[in-house]
């Protein structure tokens, strides 16, 4: 009901209310209005954990309303946001008001950003994860290394952050939120390991007989089961290497693998 009379205040299509509110807290709080000084658009932030994919509800095609994107207004939401949550608040707590009030900004700037919670707090989490790894495009097995061991180092910084691990396990309790993780930053992921595979495929590097989600899952597999559900298991810098190597050179015995004729196969 809160969020539904936050989205009823939303100012007039010149967003002048606003953009009076925007500027008067902004100066009573000492933060940066939500305007570029020259009136000319501000780039858009570089979050911490990048962004690789479009949000929630996918590229915006459409003119937007208002006044221009200011990255210090975005900022200052998304670390409202985790300032928040590391003083305890819980995540399902978390208000529109409370966090424009901590940002400094008015509910309307954070509804002209995100269309509701679930889609910022999805920004909030990628901010908090490392970088989105950077992908060739037209690699096969080297993109793959590259993917595989994002998945690593993402798993590591779970398990060295207590702060991070416990937001992701209050953001599974919310089925909402969690659906939308998936489908804007898992799914996308998942699609960039099967693209890799097949592109490893066409390039000769594996065999083109199998399923290419059955090889992206076989890949993807290990390093999962270790960050997931083994979260006691090693994850060791060469854990990505070891992985590649028993697939490609195959899980037989050498002795039979030379019997059959299939040697191994290079890493």
């Amino acid at each position: 009901m809160q969020e539904a009379q936050d989205q009823s205040r939303e100012p007039s299509r010149d967003g002048s209310r606003d953009h009076a509110r925007d500027t008067s807290r902004g100066r009573a709080r000492g933060t940066a209005p939500d305007r570029a000084p020259d009136h000319k658009k501000a780039p858009s932030p570089q979050p911490r954990g990048g962004r690789a994919w479009e949000p929630c509800g996918g590229p915006d095609t459409g003119p937007r309303r208002g006044r221009p994107r200011s990255a210090a207004a975005e900022r200052a939401i998304l670390d409202a946001v985790t300032g928040l949550l590391e003083a305890g608040e819980p995540l399902g707590a978390l208000s529109v008001e409370r966090i424009a009030r901590t940002a400094g900004v008015g509910k309307a700037t954070i509804y002209r950003r995100w269309s509701g919670k679930e889609e910022l707090f999805v920004d909030v989490l990628r901010d908090m994860e490392p970088a989105e790894p950077v992908l060739s495009g037209t690699a096969g097995l080297d993109d793959l290394r590259i993917l595989l061991e994002s998945m690593r180092t993402r798993g590591v910084a779970q398990r060295s952050s207590v702060f991070l691990h416990n937001v992701f396990a209050q953001m599974k309790s919310h089925p909402r939120l969690w659906a939308a993780y998936q489908d804007t930053v898992v799914a996308p992921r998942r699609a960039a390991l099967l693209a890799a595979v097949r592109r490893a495929v066409d390039a000769g590097e594996l065999r083109g007989d199998l399923d290419a989600e059955l090889l992206s899952d076989l890949f993807a597999g290990p390093v999962l089961v270790r960050t997931i559900h083994r979260p006691d298991a090693p994850l060791p810098e060469e854990l990505v290497e070891h992985i590649l190597r028993a697939l490609l050179q195959g899980l037989a015995p050498e002795a039979r693998a030379a019997a059959d004729g299939a040697g191994p196969a290079p890493v």
